[in-house]
């Protein structure tokens, strides 16, 4: 291989890889000093330089510097600086493909359906592969080999000499990134695209905003006709999409989160401690307020943010008169253990008061009884007196 041949070789590696001409050089260089130094045994020092626009082979060491011919390697030595020269270029071409794909995650890619690995599904993207997971489809699409596909880049990693791609066609932003392909104004970022939830393959709920007084932006991603939002509907196959208008405001959030249903403003109180927030609806609303297995009423939580209960005017004043009449309950049982209280403790009074009252008599009784019978002054005091709580009528027969 003469000079020109080496130049041209690198050239067209350039355009069809995409990788700088200078990594090409530098592990070119790289691969000819290593069959150098194991072809002639030199040492460490070797070092192997091409020039970049003739093409010459230079080689220096700390006996000088002399040009080579690649013919006197010979065919081991040339078939070792293939292989490191192949090995260095896949590694240049991995991290371009890394580096390119990482700045484009959450990005929109278009491919065709290759093959399938397990239940994974392999998606060419042109120059690169990438992976399509079970649970990153939606429930219920089937794909066949050579469909096209759209789906948001996930995850981008190096995984050994390969860079693994894994796509998602469930995730929130590829509705969002749909909106921004067929919407100019949210390409354009007049309207902003607040907030998406999704149920993948059954519904969405978006909220949106425009910076511009005169747009609608709900009309603007609808379209003429619904022409705009129609093409997002059939490239997620029929998944519905509701459009609302965003609000700083958490009731005239909830009020738009929760369309169909029609809501009362009025009728939405919000537990700030709980972050909750009940909604009295009427009862012909009900249904579309909470939605199929309560789906509207899930995807309006969660673009709230808040947690919603969803009750008629009936259920919300019972639940009122329940929790009235619980604390009402508790009330009355507490005064009749007052109550109680005081009864027993009259009782008690009036015992102490008959106890003493019979003491007193009893004293009397035996005063009376002594003096009567005239007996003698020195007889024992301890006769004479009755302490409180004895007997007056054992006393008295004394």
């Amino acid at each position: 291989m003469n000079t020109e041949e080496l130049i041209r070789m690198i050239d067209a590696i350039h355009r069809s890889r995409e990788i700088p001409k200078d990594t090409l050089f530098e592990g070119l260089e790289e691969a000819i000093g290593a069959a150098v130094k194991k072809r002639l045994g030199a040492g460490d020092d070797l070092v192997v330089t091409i020039d970049r626009t003739t093409g010459d082979i230079t080689v220096e060491d700390d006996e000088g510097e002399y040009e080579l011919d690649l013919a006197v390697l010979g065919r081991i030595a040339a078939q070792a600086c293939k292989q490191a020269m192949m090995q260095r270029f896949r590694e240049a071409e991995r991290d371009r493909i890394y580096d390119d794909y990482e700045a484009r995650v959450g990005q929109l890619v278009n491919g065709t359906v290759q093959r399938f690995e397990s239940d994974a599904l392999v998606v060419n993207l042109g120059k690169t592969e990438a992976y399509l997971p079970r649970e990153e489809r939606v429930r219920g699409e089937t794909f066949s080999t050579g469909d096209r596909i759209r789906a948001i880049v996930l995850e981008v990693r190096k995984d050994g000499p390969r860079v693994r791609i894994i796509v998602s066609r469930s995730h929130p932003d590829l509705v969002r990134s749909l909106f921004e392909l067929e919407v100019p104004e949210v390409a354009d970022e007049i309207i902003d695209i607040k907030r998406v939830v999704r149920e993948p393959g059954y519904r969405t709920k978006m909220a949106v905003l425009s910076s511009d007084p005169k747009i609608d932006p709900i009309g603007a991603c609808v379209g003429v006709r619904g022409s705009r939002i129609k093409a997002v509907i059939d490239e997620l196959r029929g998944e519905r999409i509701d459009i609302i208008k965003w609000s700083d405001s958490l009731e005239t959030l909830i009020m738009n989160g929760l369309k169909p249903a029609e809501i009362n403003i009025d009728n939405i109180y919000a537990d700030v401690d709980r972050h909750s927030a009940t909604v009295i609806v009427d009862e012909d609303q009900q249904s579309l307020a909470i939605g199929k297995r309560g789906q509207n009423v899930r995807l309006a939580s969660r673009l709230c943010g808040w947690d919603i209960d969803i009750k008629t005017r009936a259920e919300y004043e019972a639940d009122l008169l329940a929790a009235d009449g619980g604390a009402s309950l508790g009330d009355a049982d507490g005064d009749d253990d007052s109550t109680q209280m005081a009864d027993d403790g009259s009782v008690d009074d009036d015992s102490t008061t008959d106890h003493q009252l019979s003491a007193s008599e009893a004293e009397a009784s035996v005063a009376s009884s002594a003096t009567g019978s005239g007996e003698d002054d020195s007889m024992n005091s301890n006769t004479e007196t009755v302490r409180a709580g004895d007997d007056p009528e054992r006393e008295s027969n004394a």
